[in-house]
């Protein structure tokens, strides 16, 4: 008891010592990496990261064991593998990493840091309240007649690499022609729309695969494809169910099921962008009461 009554004291005092020492840069420090080892914790658990990490830890061992019975043999293997295995893991954990630098570029980082600059460039909207309006009722119109659908809509990353993959339209986006183009039967069903503005460019294009885990078994195809374009894109999808006639949704990588045409509506309202509006240079955003 007294033993450990001395560690304690110890242990208290030495944390006592290193507080009275510590800077206002120390804290910062800490913070930040703190944040950074959250956001990388985060990061691995929700990829496939997670089940990679797992045989990395099961490596990690191994090498303790090797180094604590002084088995010359295999550590001298580990050394040299050492910079091939870095290789490795930047060539499997390639998707992952792109996808993080892609997230971390959508971030206003500086306009949210110093929010005294702003250009007050106009942003104007991604398309029309008549496209919203479309898209709506063919969903619908799809949903009640049992027919699957996949209609991509793009954001801010072009999606011409997706494009290519298919036949390209460049037609004015009507709920006639989406519900002609994925009704059965017929050249275009198959595969996904692309939507950029007010037009349809693409129509059969083929979609990266989501390999999340989390999904659920009784999604098909056309779901996972959905889910595979927004996580690597920050492209907005809609899905109908050829089984259920169920609509949902996509985006950054979360699928939202079984949402109701009001829903959808109003999650295109959002993705329109119609926010910003000003001209002019502002030194403080929000000084002007009267803007959009």
């Amino acid at each position: 008891m007294n033993a450990l009554r001395l560690w304690l004291g110890s242990y208290l005092k030495l944390f006592a010592n290193t507080v009275s020492g510590m800077t206002f840069t120390n804290i910062v420090e800490i913070l930040i990496l703190a944040v950074v080892v959250y956001n990388v914790l985060l990061w691995i658990k929700n990829t496939k990261a997670w089940t990679l990490l797992k045989g990395i830890v099961v490596l990690a061992v191994f090498v303790f064991v090797v180094y604590v019975l002084r088995m010359d043999t295999l550590i001298f293997i580990v050394q040299r593998g050492f910079d091939i295995a870095v290789i490795a893991a930047l060539v499997i954990f390639q998707p992952e990493l792109r996808r993080a630098l892609e997230q971390l570029g959508e971030k206003q980082i500086v306009s949210s840091l110093i929010p005294i600059i702003d250009t007050g460039r106009e942003v104007s909207e991604r398309f029309s309240d008549k496209t919203v309006n479309e898209i709506v009722k063919a969903a619908v119109e799809m949903g009640r007649a049992r027919t699957g659908a996949l209609i991509v809509i793009e954001c801010n990353i072009r999606l011409d690499e997706y494009e290519r993959t298919g036949i390209t339209l460049d037609s004015v986006v009507t709920s006639q022609l989406l519900i002609n183009i994925f009704e059965h039967n017929t050249p275009l069903h198959d595969g996904a729309v692309i939507v950029r503005g007010n037009r349809i460019t693409s129509a059969t294009c083929y979609l990266p695969l989501s390999d999340n885990m989390m999904l659920s078994k009784e999604l098909g195809t056309r779901h996972r494809a959905g889910v595979g374009i927004s996580e690597v894109t920050d492209s907005f999808t809609v899905i109908v169910s050829e089984e259920t006639g169920a609509i949902s949704v996509a985006h950054k990588g979360q699928l939202q099921r079984n949402i109701t045409p009001e829903a959808l509506k109003e999650r295109l309202i959002v993705l329109q962008n119609k926010s910003v509006n000003s001209k002019k240079f502002k030194f403080w955003k929000g000084w002007n009461k009267n803007e959009a």
